[in-house]
């Protein structure tokens, strides 16, 4: 008489089946302004493309995404945007965060950007335009990026344990060259945030453009966010990147003493 098995049949390749399916929509994401081509999918993502296109066609009829008739390129779907409208309430960050990134424009006359992590991503969940009449839009709200590129993104990463940055930074080695980066030079700019208990750094894509991020932590002291300013990089020199520092570090605290007593946002 055979053996029976103790693996439950399916269950390795439909776990396997969402994580590829979850991997495709972040891609999707990140790259959601100007669309995805199923070539550029399954290079990202490096899987096979008739499992990508068959992954797609199981996506699109759920409406998690859509594909443009002219371009064939991929973009996220309406049920992502629904799903989002129902979480919202309880995930309620940008509600917390939005005097402390009004107050920060206002002083600074800067961009002031709110990150938050997902994953081996970050994603700009708010902004905040100063008065200063030259803006520096690094970031646009919902741009979803690998954790690390950015500068609130780098704060966040620069934040975790030794072996979580290196298993990051790994995972995401693949897609650092498109952001101008390397696993070799990402790994520099997080010792020297962590030398510096802050980021700072030169926009990569956008000559002329420094910022500085500091690390949100929620209630049990893990990073899961961070505030950003952003300007051009004659208004950022050395004394003024600690000023900014100093407020950054003033309005974390309010944050996290609001976090601490209540708010969820986790």
């Amino acid at each position: 008489m055979a053996k029976k098995s103790s693996t439950v049949p399916g269950a390795l390749s439909g776990t396997q089946s969402i994580e590829r399916a979850l991997l495709l929509l972040r891609e999707i994401a990140a790259h959601n302004r100007g669309g995805s081509r199923l070539l550029d999918l399954a290079t990202r993502t490096s899987l096979q493309r008739p499992t990508v296109h068959r992954m797609l066609k199981c996506l699109a009829a759920e409406n998690m995404v859509q594909q443009d008739a002219d371009t064939h390129r991929y973009f996220l779907g309406s049920m992502v945007f629904e799903l989002g409208l129902t979480a919202a309430p309880r995930y309620n960050l940008r509600e917390i965060c939005h005097p402390a990134l009004t107050r920060l424009a206002e002083a600074t006359g800067d961009t002031v950007f709110l990150t938050q992590r997902s994953g081996l991503d970050a994603v700009c969940i708010d902004r905040r335009e100063g008065a200063f009449p030259i803006k520096t839009f690094t970031l646009e709200i919902g741009m979803r990026r690998p954790l690390g590129v950015g500068t609130g993104s780098l704060a966040i990463l620069s934040a975790l344990s030794e072996e979580e940055i290196r298993q990051t930074i790994e995972a995401n080695a693949i897609r650092l060259p498109e952001y101008g980066l390397t696993t070799s030079s990402l790994a520099a700019q997080v010792k020297r945030a962590q030398k510096l208990a802050y980021a700072v750094r030169e926009a990569p894509t956008l000559a002329g453009v420094r910022s500085i991020g500091l690390t949100l932590r929620n209630q049990s002291g893990m990073p899961f966010a961070a505030l950003s300013v952003s300007t051009i990089s004659s208004r950022m020199n050395d004394k003024r990147v600690i000023e900014l520092s100093t407020m950054l570090k003033n309005e974390i605290r309010l944050i996290e003493k609001q976090i601490a007593t209540g708010a969820d946002a986790s």
